[in-house]
């Protein structure tokens, strides 16, 4: 049997994960690693082309193309041929069509999902554009604060800027 080196927050975190879902480790990371291919696979299409989606709701079925790096251009049902800029603004469309009575309020990425032909639900999230960081915050490795970013004169001056200084 092969072996791989892992920090041991990793280990950790693949032991839990493997726990909670009844997998042994090894199957953990096969899992972790067939999504991952599968989400850059996708993530890869021609912009043309776009990545296959669709929204179940009210007990109809909207299917639809998702191009980079927001737009949805809906492909069937009574909103075919609608293109709409962003996920948020075509999930809205969808209910105020099917349900005019409710609040259309949705988060588009999570109410989208991934027509793949293993039948796995996974949201539209899961490949949106910037959401795989390197690091903990999009600012990682990029600010530099100076030695004096926290002093009273700095912190004075932000208060001022925001009509909080006394």
């Amino acid at each position: 049997m092969a072996t791989i080196e892992v920090d041991e927050d990793t280990k950790r975190t693949v032991s839990f994960a493997a726990k909670m879902a009844s997998l042994s480790e090894g199957a953990i990371i096969r899992r972790l690693i067939a999504t991952s291919a599968w989400a850059e696979s996708q993530r890869l299409q021609p912009a043309t082309e776009g990545v296959a989606i669709y929204a179940d709701y009210e007990g109809h079925r909207v299917r639809a193309r998702f191009i980079e790096p927001a737009r949805i251009e809906i492909i069937d049902g009574p909103l075919a041929g609608q293109s709409f800029k962003t996920p948020t603004g075509a999930a809205r469309a969808v209910i105020r069509h099917f349900n005019p009575d409710i609040n259309d309020n949705r988060n588009g990425w999570s109410f989208w999902q991934l027509d793949n032909a293993t039948g796995a639900r996974r949201s539209l999230q899961s490949i949106r554009p910037g959401a795989l960081r390197a690091g903990r915050g999009s600012l990682r490795g990029r600010l530099v604060a100076s030695d004096d970013w926290d002093s009273d004169e700095v912190n004075e001056s932000i208060a001022r800027d925001f009509g909080q200084a006394p």
